[in-house]
């Protein structure tokens, strides 16, 4: 079972959040809002907070500019992962991985199934890697990223949390970048 090992010191990581939204601006934005004060609350940084349309450039180009960026250790975004029309959010993101989380899409909507039961496969939660960043896609629901920070993210982003969790693997990401052929 997990648990936290008090006598490992907690490491703040450097997280920014992306809303993507057609219609609110960050005033409105109560799921970016959501995640920003639990990122402060569990004693990490918010990197940065950003709001983009509902458009694969944009958000691609907002993903990009985070993932070159050595100051942001992970990316949150929520909303546009539907499947209307308008929800691009996973086919703008995933693109960018070079490698896919699917363990937290299952987890993800595992935890979701038991408050909403069969709805949430309306969503196409999805994580991942790219740059030594790690990058997480939720919906764009408040409960969502409360569900996907709580149940998952902010054990996962703690380094105390044992067995294992994300922070302990962050210096070995981008090993492959390091290979030097022989």
């Amino acid at each position: 079972m997990s648990r936290i090992d008090e006598t490992r010191d907690f490491i703040p990581v450097s997280i920014a959040v992306l809303t993507v939204s057609d219609t609110r601006s960050l005033d409105e934005d109560k799921s970016g809002k959501t995640l920003s004060d639990r990122i402060n609350a569990a004693g990490h940084k918010l990197a940065d907070r950003q709001i983009v349309t509902d458009d694969i450039p944009a958000i691609q180009a907002q993903v990009k500019s985070w993932i070159d960026d050595s100051n942001v250790d992970v990316v949150i975004t929520t909303g546009g992962t539907g499947f209307t029309g308008r929800d691009v959010t996973p086919d703008a993101v995933e693109p960018l991985f070079e490698k896919r989380m699917d363990g937290f899409s299952e987890t993800f909507h595992r935890l979701s199934y038991d408050k909403i039961g069969t709805s949430t496969i309306q969503s196409r939660a999805t994580g991942g890697v790219a740059g030594a960043t790690f990058i997480f896609c939720l919906p764009g629901s408040p409960g969502a990223c409360k569900d996907g920070w709580d149940g998952i993210l902010v054990k996962q982003l703690d380094y105390r949390h044992m067995p294992c969790n994300f922070v302990e693997i962050m210096p070995r990401l981008d090993e492959h970048l390091k290979r030097t052929k022989t």
